[in-house]
């Protein structure tokens, strides 16, 4: 008796070989769909990250403007930010102001007092600009009408900011006998000296940044005193004047020791503010405010300016809307991962829906080992039904029986797993009940003639020997 394994059945090796297959194949292919969607999905993103150039239109390029600019292009950088921003420079930031009306430039720096474009949206209030209205030690200005008749000194880098701060404070008047005697000086003109020249107030326009940092206010307040005036109606001054927003000096801004303002004071600023086009999109500005915010550090002068970043104003009626891309950020800082990412995420689904349907498609149509069909196994039951009619005995039957019985588990198997395709089905039952009913034919017929079996061939008859004959014929006869 042989001791070998049983050989299984060709056709159980040969759908286990094809499920096999069809098995790897799927899962080559699902891995090659994920493969190919991350490196779209990345090579994207690195495209879109070195893609988008900001234009920044500024003044002077030794101005603050310019100086800014350099050094968020700087930030930019570092942060590997897909971000890149080219500098324009102008003759001064009217000009500036005028490219950027013009759309020929992304990013733009103005001060509140300036002529704004009207698709001018802003991203963030970089600086104020307090106005101060200081007077010797001691001599206090309750209100506009102390300065009537007055010697005033206005401190303005231009004439339209001389003009600008006339306008606020009223300081001209109908009848000239009234009107208080305005000079302009030039920046940087000593206070102590100017009021020394007989001047009873001096009033100027300064940034906050550079204020706390300015030491000469404390050397003009020790040497013959400073006072630092309210402005009077500093709300109804914002009503009438946009531009313009309220402000508090804390005590101890100007000078420590002695302690100038002695109390908070009220007071007007202008802002100075980054603004972008309204047509720029919502997901760059988000993007270019997030960065801003979170590297603010790194964005101020050496002069105080842009130290103190803010965000803009969200208001719907403030002076200059904010950008939706920067009050989006402004008023939710908190995304989450979902909604950071969501428009790669939208990306990557339509990426892996794509190849994703070509990976499938050559699955099916190429790649794919075909299953069997169902027609093809008929042919082998009407073989097997043929057969059952030389059988003799009921064994014979039962063996032909075991090989329908065999096809048919085979079919239901095949169909479950797939390497059977459900094309002829129709024919394969035909066939099947067809068979059946010739075994069960044939084994009836052999029951009732039990007998039955084929003739089976004569023995060849023994040799006859002719002497035998002869004497047998002999004794007859006798």
């Amino acid at each position: 008796m042989s001791d070998e394994a049983p050989i299984p059945p060709v056709g159980k090796r040969k759908r286990t070989r094809i499920i096999k297959s069809n098995r790897v194949q799927i899962f080559l292919f699902v891995l090659l769909t994920l493969v190919l969607t991350v490196a779209t999905v990345w090579a994207a993103r690195i495209y879109l990250k070195n893609s988008e150039t900001l234009v920044f239109a500024v003044g002077d390029p030794n101005g603050p403007e310019a100086r800014f600019a350099a050094k968020l292009a700087t930030m930019l950088k570092n942060n590997y930010s897909r971000f890149k921003v080219k500098i324009v420079s102008n003759g001064d930031n009217a000009k500036a102001l005028a490219q950027f009306d013009r759309h020929e430039a992304n990013l733009a720096v103005l001060r509140t007092d300036a002529k704004v474009p009207p698709r001018a949206r802003a991203v963030a209030v970089l600086d104020h600009d307090l106005l101060l209205v200081l007077s010797p030690g001691g001599k206090k200005i309750k209100s506009a009408a102390d300065l009537k008749k007055k010697k005033i000194a206005i401190i303005a880098d231009n004439e339209s900011s001389a003009s600008f701060i006339r306008s606020i404070l009223e300081l001209t008047d109908s009848s000239p006998a009234n009107a208080p005697l305005i000079q302009v000086v030039p920046t940087g003109s000593p206070i102590d000296k100017l009021f020394a020249s007989g001047f009873a107030a001096v009033i100027t326009i300064a940034p906050a940044s550079k204020v706390m940092k300015d030491k000469s206010y404390q050397q003009y307040a020790a040497r013959g005193g400073l006072t630092l005036n309210a402005i009077e109606a500093a709300k109804l001054l914002t009503r009438k004047f946009p531009a313009l927003s309220e402000e508090t000096v804390e005590s101890g801004t100007l000078s420590s020791s002695p302690q100038i303002p002695e109390e908070d004071v009220e007071t007007v600023a202008l802002k100075w503010l980054l603004v972008t086009q309204s047509r720029m999109s919502t997901t760059t500005i988000s993007e270019l405010a997030r960065l801003i915010y979170e590297n603010k550090t790194e964005l101020g002068l050496d002069n105080g300016f842009a130290s103190r970043i803010e965000p803009a104003a969200t208001d719907k009626d403030a002076f200059i809307v904010a950008h939706p891309g920067a009050a989006e950020y402004i008023n939710d800082d908190t995304k989450s991962f979902v909604e950071r990412y969501s428009d790669l995420m939208y990306f990557a689904a339509a990426v892996l829906g794509i190849i994703g349907s070509i990976c499938a498609t050559l699955y099916t149509k190429v790649t794919r080992v075909a299953p069997e069909r169902a027609s093809e196994l008929a042919t082998r039951l009407l073989d097997i039904g043929e057969d059952c009619q030389d059988a003799t005995c009921a064994d014979d039957l039962d063996g032909l029986q075991d090989e329908v019985e065999q096809i048919l588990r085979g079919v239901v198997i095949g169909l479950r797993d797939g390497t059977i395709s459900s094309d002829g089905l129709d024919t394969f039952k035909l066939g099947y009940q067809f068979v059946r009913d010739e075994i069960a034919m044939r084994r009836e017929a052999l029951l009732r003639h039990p007998h039955e079996v084929a003739p089976a061939p004569e023995p060849a008859a023994a040799p006859v020997h002719e002497d035998n004959v002869v004497v047998v014929k002999t004794a007859q006869s006798a």
